[in-house]
């Protein structure tokens, strides 16, 4: 069920806070140059904030109290979190927030566009529509599908920063008709009652405190008729919360990826069907006979590499390479140049990425389990 009470929203804080943070770094090259431009007071306010929920709260002393605390501040706990963060996705993974599967000799971009473009086939996007992308990030996706598909997208996203850095992405390669970024909770959208002929989500719903919650919020706004498909986050129903191990992994994911709340498959298909949809389809896609597995990346196996142009991704995610920029973070927060807390968003980002391979290779957790799903007329 969805929670009985939901933050509150200020607006006008939230962009004060981001302004204060990240300055005009939303203007500079993602990557390492855009974490130069930080302000520490800022920086460091946000790290308390964010890290406050995990710190000295580990798996085997973690209770229902302490889950519920991260629940009550989804919104803040994710607002941070990404504040902290979009730099070093963009610098690792690039602008698509997301994972993906993997053909005989697809590159890593290939194959991230390979699945938003999956997505919108299994909706039926046609040109014109107007579709909401719940949670957009950067808008990488929001982008490529607007460009696959001819529709038109309005991106929600609760972070300023991203806001900023996607509407700047979008004109750029002049899709600013095509494409607007709105601020906003989606476990309470302001949008009007039947507005959009189709909504997706992709790797972004499981921030949310209750799925159900987000769901009917994208149930209310879509049109009677409409489709919603999302790539959601769950433990599969194989995940035991009562084995150790498991909880590591689970909470490891959640840690690195800004998550407080999240639940098993058979949880996420009750949600949306509570919700109102007449579910289609729902399939994880983690159990395709693919040629490599979704997260080769983090894994850091060289032998699975598509192309040349992969070999930059990879290295990045070796336990050299994790290494090499723990300590040439950890320089540049010495010597000022990286704001204090950026080498520790980092090392969170490793220890998630670790979680994830092992929720991967034991079939505890998948990052693209797929539900078409649509209003009844």
């Amino acid at each position: 069920m969805a929670p009985t009470a939901l933050e509150p929203e200020d607006h006008s804080r939230d962009a004060a806070f981001a302004k204060a943070l990240h300055g005009k770094s939303a203007g500079v090259r993602g990557g390492f140059m855009s974490m130069m431009g930080k302000d520490p007071v800022a920086q460091k306010a946000a790290v308390d904030e964010y890290f406050k929920h995990w710190d000295n709260k580990d798996a085997g002393t973690e209770t229902q109290a302490i889950r519920e605390a991260r629940k009550a501040e989804y919104a803040t706990l994710t607002r941070h979190y990404y504040n902290l963060a979009t730099d070093l996705y963009e610098y690792g993974w690039g602008a698509s927030f997301h994972f993906c599967r993997f053909a005989y000799g697809e590159s890593f971009n290939q194959a991230i566009a390979r699945h938003e473009h999956y997505l919108a086939h299994m909706m039926g996007l046609k040109d014109g529509m107007k579709v909401l992308d719940v949670g957009c990030g950067v808008g990488g996706p929001a982008r490529e599908i607007a460009k696959f598909a001819g529709v038109n997208i309005v991106g929600l996203n609760n972070n300023d920063y991203q806001i900023e850095r996607a509407t700047r992405y979008a004109a750029k390669e002049g899709l600013s008709s095509q494409l607007s970024f709105t601020k906003g909770d989606f476990m309470q959208m302001s949008f009007p009652t039947n507005t959009f002929d189709a909504v997706y989500a992709i790797e972004a719903t499981v921030h949310a405190p209750s799925l159900e919650g987000v769901y009917s919020q994208i149930f209310r706004v879509l049109k009677p008729g409409g489709v919603f498909a999302v790539y959601e986050w769950l433990m599969t129903d194989a995940y035991d919360n009562d084995n150790p191990k498991h909880r590591e992994i689970r909470l490891g994911i959640e840690q690195g990826d800004g998550i407080s709340n999240m639940v098993r498959v058979s949880e996420g298909l009750a949600a949306i069907e509570a919700a109102g949809f007449v579910l289609e389809h729902h399939e994880d896609l983690a159990n395709r006979p693919d040629a490599r597995p979704w997260y080769y990346p983090l894994a850091g196996d060289f032998r699975m590499i598509g192309s040349f142009g992969d070999i930059f991704t990879v290295a990045r995610m070796t336990k050299f390479g994790r290494g090499a920029i723990h300590k040439f973070v950890g320089l540049l927060e010495t010597v000022g140049i990286a704001s204090k807390g950026t080498q520790k968003t980092a090392d969170s980002l490793a220890r998630a990425a670790d979680a994830l391979v092992a929720g991967g290779e034991q079939k505890l957790f998948t990052p693209m389990y797929l539900m078409v799903a649509r209003k009844p007329e």
